[in-house]
């Protein structure tokens, strides 16, 4: 987050200032990380408030975690904003950058399902206000009254806001709450991937499953989603034969939930994760863009 030199400069000058800092910083890049789908973009976020904190009148602050809550918001509001006109540009499918929750369990802490990767697709649906509303809400509890106060709105626009985003993100089917069945599901249809079973993997697979790699052009993969199971099937068959046979594959936790880590060379070359309903999988996730590898040692 900061440099030893910056916090020491902190310390110095006003230890309460980076005691009150430090106290909300987990929630601050919780909330920046579900608006961005971006743990580079959301430390950004989080270091911009540490320094505009610097240089606040304090004393005119009654609430610092309060205060540090709507800079950081209306920062990702704005980084959001710019976000969204650079994807309409991105090579292929985008997907959020997957980040290891069980190295940081405070982030997967509050409601896990505004942090699970379906959802923060989800999300890419909304404005950035709205997107700002929906994790503040649904996320961390935030009451209509606090939200309005952030985004510097009146009470009953937040209201409306937060009713626009729920109707914009609709209703979706929701993963299994049990982590172990979610891992159980996990193993078994990458064993059978593995194993080349199409059959026995194919049951895993809902009829109208979406796989959806990102290489965000920066090494070979897919440039568009594979629908239905026979084009799923055989993108996994052919991905694992050629490519990830030869690897390391070793199951992780990526936004709360298991998911799979495949090495290359003891380095990082994916993490696969599903979107499960009662009905098998609906979503496979595919992250190959090495530079949304490095919560993993990329």
């Amino acid at each position: 987050m900061t440099s030893p030199a910056q916090e020491r400069a902190g310390v110095d000058h006003d230890p309460g200032a980076l005691d009150a800092f430090l106290a909300v910083r987990p929630q601050l890049f919780g909330i920046a990380y579900r608006m961005l789908g971006s743990a580079s973009e959301a430390e950004d976020v989080v270091q911009d408030t540490w320094i505009r904190w610097q240089g606040t009148d304090r004393s005119d602050v009654e609430n610092p975690a309060a205060f540090l809550t709507t800079v950081t918001t209306r920062l990702a509001i704005n980084v959001a904003t710019s976000a969204r006109a650079r994807r309409e540009t991105y090579v292929g499918p985008w997907l959020p950058e997957p980040v290891d929750t069980s190295h940081d369990p405070a982030l997967g802490a509050e409601r896990a399902e505004a942090l699970q990767t379906a959802t923060l697709l989800l999300l890419e649906r909304l404005t950035p206000v709205e997107r700002a509303v929906y994790v503040l809400r649904e996320a961390f509890g935030y009451p209509h009254r606090r939200l309005a106060e952030i985004l510097g709105v009146s009470e009953a626009n937040a209201r409306q806001l937060a009713r626009r985003a729920r109707t914009r993100l609709g209703a979706r089917e929701a993963v299994p709450a049990d982590p172990a069945q979610h891992r159980r599901l996990l193993a078994e249809f990458v064993e059978a991937a593995h194993d080349g079973d199409l059959g026995r993997f194919e049951r895993y697979l809902t009829e109208e499953v979406v796989a959806r790699p990102d290489g965000g052009g920066r090494v070979h993969a897919s440039r568009m989603e594979l629908v239905g199971v026979a084009r799923v099937s055989l993108f996994f068959d052919n991905v694992w034969r050629k490519y990830w046979n030869a690897g390391e594959s070793r199951l992780v936790e990526a936004n709360g939930l298991p998911a799979l880590l495949v090495l290359t060379g003891g380095r990082p070359h994916a993490v696969l994760s599903l979107d499960v309903s009662d009905r098998g999988i609906e979503h496979v996730y595919v992250q190959v863009n090495p530079d949304k590898l490095t919560q993993y040692g990329g």
